[in-house]
């Protein structure tokens, strides 16, 4: 049972929930002594030593459903029918019994163990066999959909397939019948095989899909996903922020005091015979972080302004002091919705205040000058996420220009190909001339790399 405990808490680890070393002792000690009677007892203490918070109890019970529920191996009906009518045969007289003894006894006596145990329909031992060649296929090792065939072959070997297969060609020319009961049976076990070998993959399979399906949306343009894809790449935004908050929120609280001086704290410690009573501290200057988000969310970009928002979202979290503005034909700041509500709704207030329209760069420019140049400072990093199109009306490249002037940097991110800059209606090859960094976020990895490298420049 503690090998089980081990798969169950593999399998909980690839459903989502955080289980640390300490965490999996705490279970296995609850569990010894709360015992594998009662199911219900042991779900719940589960849920009470691993789960942290309701998105993991949900996941964690919907694991332990399903690593509880072992398939069941299939029923025989023609077997049941076959049992009946030889205890009729059976009843007729001492005749048949003559007849059975001069055959030579009992025809499943000289089969293999595994022939005997499907004949039997003894489904408690054919449980236990497939359980046991499991193990011994390692099944837990399965990662993809295209190796079920693989284990499922392997189970079945590991159970002594190739001998059945020979009994089976002796039983079709000695006795038909026979073998035909024995065909339904392998039939049966065939496809419990099949079940367990799906449920293992559902089980110690859905990280590395999860982590594979990731990989695929974090390279695919985000211009182009699909609708039954946008709640993923969301999730998987989401993740992205997470991911800029543990990485760099935490670094830079812990080395807010700095490096031990030691010339300094010897120093200060003569009197104690250099005892470090007193100790002195390196403390390196850095400038307070400060950043300015200009977002596009004009009906050029509706296709990707949903997860600009969600990075800008995080960028509240990681840096203390950020000022983010939404615009399409004209400007307006949108900090105090992205601090003060999820994601979600933040992102339909915004956009459901100037989202969609016709994006008009140089009006959208004019009202920060207008509004809120005084917030930029040598010390600022102002980001603009937008595909510079201005629908051929005046870009006033001039504020631009000055603003780049006023701040530390100026960096565009652009959700378009360098190939499409500067046709059509692009201005991006006006606007680049006064920008310290251009990049390309066409995908979620090309966005989390830019973010990540404007944020570490803080750290």
């Amino acid at each position: 049972m503690r090998e089980n405990l081990h798969r169950f808490l593999r399998a909980a680890r690839g459903a989502g929930v955080r289980v640390s070393p300490a965490e999996s002792i705490d279970a296995m000690r609850a569990v010894s002594k709360v015992g594998f009677a009662d199911r219900g007892v042991l779900r719940d203490t589960f849920l009470l030593t691993l789960a942290k918070s309701q998105d993991e109890k949900r996941a964690l019970g919907e694991c332990f459903d399903l690593f509880f529920s072992q398939p069941e191996p299939a029923q025989d009906t023609k077997q049941d029918e076959s049992k009946s009518d030889d205890a009729e045969r059976a009843d007729s007289g001492a005749g048949s019994d003559s007849s059975s003894e001069s055959s030579g006894g009992d025809p499943a006596e000289n089969l293999g163990a595994l022939a005997q145990m499907l004949l039997s329909q003894d489904r408690n031992a054919i449980s236990a066999a497939i359980a046991n060649a499991s193990g011994a296929a390692s099944l837990p090792n399965i990662r993809y959909f295209t190796q079920r065939g693989i284990f499922s072959g392997r189970i079945l070997d590991a159970m002594g397939i190739q001998r059945l297969r020979d009994d089976l060609d002796n039983l079709t020319a000695t006795n038909p019948a026979l073998a035909e009961r024995l065909q339904a049976a392998l039939d049966g076990l065939r496809g419990t095989v099949r079940d367990t070998v799906s449920q293992a993959l559902l089980l110690y399979g859905r990280e590395e899909t999860e982590n594979l399906r990731n990989e695929i949306l974090r390279n695919a343009p985000l211009a182009r996903i699909e609708p039954r894809q946008v709640e993923q790449m969301r999730a998987l935004i989401r993740q992205i922020a997470r991911r800029l908050r543990e990485r760099y929120s935490k670094p830079r609280k812990r080395q807010r005091r700095g490096h031990l001086d030691v010339r300094r704290t010897l120093r200060r410690n003569a009197a104690w015979s250099g005892v470090p009573f007193l100790t002195a501290w390196k403390r390196k200057h850095r400038d307070r972080p400060k950043i300015v988000a200009l977002c596009d969310v004009s009906g050029s970009v509706a296709r990707v302004s949903d997860f600009f928002l969600l990075l800008i979202h995080s960028l509240h979290e990681v840096v203390d002091d950020v000022r983010s503005f939404a615009f399409s034909g004209h400007l307006i700041e949108v900090s105090d919705i992205l601090e003060e509500k999820s994601p979600e709704a933040a992102m339909a207030e915004i956009m459901s205040k100037v989202g969609f329209g016709s994006s008009d760069y140089g009006n959208s420019l004019a009202d920060f000058e207008k509004g809120w140049m005084d917030t930029i400072t040598p010390q600022t990093t102002v980001i603009v996420l937008g595909d510079a199109r201005s629908n051929n009306l005046d870009p006033r490249a001039d504020i631009l220009r000055r603003i780049a002037e006023r701040s530390k940097r100026l960096v565009w991110l652009n959700p378009e190909g360098r190939m499409t800059w500067g046709f059509g209606d692009s201005e991006m090859p006006r606007y680049a001339t006064f920008c310290s960094v251009v990049r390309q976020c066409a995908t979620a990895q090309q966005l989390e790399r830019a973010v990540s490298d404007i944020v570490a420049t803080y750290q």
